[in-house]
């Protein structure tokens, strides 16, 4: 398809991550710049120790920041993550200029990698977002069901999930939609094991989707399964979805996170979710699990990493701007529709650097 060295998108799945959402502070984009060039360094550092645990970094940049850091050409479908305001449920827009997908076998490389990337930063960023997920038993996420049985593999992976020719500059790339799911556990485990079956749309034990005939219109999988695009092109996406958790905080759910080479297909599935869907007016599992969060990110290829294109000439004109009512217009050639509203989220209020001096060292030139 391309050339181009993608970054490590189609990582088999792992027992641990961690989802790490940043925003950048106005002035903060030469930090930014001048570790983008160190990710791959630093990922081999920290993980040739422990070559077992399979450590891997997906990054990430969103639309308000993209045009912080860089002059020329932009990705073709990178636009702000558009929130979705159903009859019952919301999919928000939070705040998110860089995401750092973590993946490994043991959660403390994934913490040391973190810790490394945020000494980088400092205070060229607050932490918006530090979710820490983990395996649970077979594959399974809080509400008992397998996660991520439908995903492409290998050739059909890359397929689904790499741009090429349709945008050549940014050949190698990629999209990466991400929400954070809150599940109310009580609710759902008051549902007997036939209508949770109907909610998601597959058996719970064996994970066998449900035929048509018994599988609900409103089922997760009967609204996010797409019909083949026109010259009979399966629309996928790959997830690498993991579960959540805090007894001390008293929450428990999904990190949703999605691929694509476009992310128009991430968007449809969502849309049918909240908005609903022939008969169906929104995704029954939303009834159980609230989104939080939501970004979009474009994810370039490790060569455009290793050598960014040149910088902004003036990165503090662009710097990310509030959610308003009403939102912001989308991208170019991408329109919102009913019920969606592309926003550019805002800084967190909050100062969420870790401060790890210990680690901190001078930008690379």
């Amino acid at each position: 398809m391309t050339d181009a060295r993608p970054q490590a998108i189609s990582t088999p799945l792992t027992r641990a991550g961690r989802f790490l959402v940043l925003t950048v502070r106005p002035g903060g984009e030469g930090a930014v710049r001048g570790l983008l060039p160190e990710l791959a360094g630093l990922r081999r550092a920290v993980g040739f120790r422990v070559p077992d645990r399979r450590l891997s970094c997906v990054t990430g940049i969103g639309s308000a920041l993209w045009d912080r850091l860089f002059s020329g050409p932009r990705p073709a479908e990178l636009h702000p993550f558009r929130e979705l305001h159903g009859p019952r449920h919301t999919a928000p827009a939070t705040p998110g200029d860089l995401l750092f997908h973590l993946r490994a076998e043991r959660a403390d490389v994934c913490f040391e990698l973190a810790g490394q990337i945020m000494a980088r930063l400092g205070d060229a960023v607050r932490v918006a977002d530090d979710t820490v997920g983990f395996e649970y038993f077979d594959r399974r996420d809080l509400l008992g069901f397998a996660d991520g049985t439908e995903n492409p593999e290998e050739a059909e992976a890359d397929a689904a999930t790499l741009i090429g020719a349709e945008d050549a500059d940014f050949a190698g790339g990629s999209y990466v939609i991400v929400q954070k799911y809150l599940h109310d556990l009580t609710a759902w485990q008051e549902l007997g094991t036939d209508a949770q079956e109907r909610v998601i749309g597959r058996t719970k034990l064996a994970d066998i989707e449900l035929p048509d005939e018994l599988k609900p219109a409103d089922s997760h999988v009967a609204l996010t399964s797409l019909d083949p695009a026109p010259d009979g092109t399966e629309r996928e996406i790959l997830r690498a979805n993991m579960p959540f958790g805090s007894y001390g905080d008293g929450e428990f759910g999904t990190y949703f996170i999605g691929y694509c080479r476009t992310p128009a297909v991430t968007e449809e599935m969502l849309r049918n979710m909240f908005l609903g869907h022939g008969t169906a007016t929104h995704d029954r599992i939303l009834d159980f699990s609230t989104a939080v969060t939501g970004g979009l990110f474009f994810v370039p290829s490790a060569d455009l990493l290793d050598d960014p294109p040149p910088a902004a000439g003036r990165p503090e004109a662009a710097a990310s701007t509030a959610v308003v009512p009403g939102g912001v217009p989308p991208a170019p050639g991408a329109p919102a529709t009913d019920g969606e509203q592309a926003a550019a989220p805002p800084s967190s209020p909050a100062d969420g650097s870790l401060g790890i001096g210990s680690l901190r060292r001078s930008p690379h030139p």
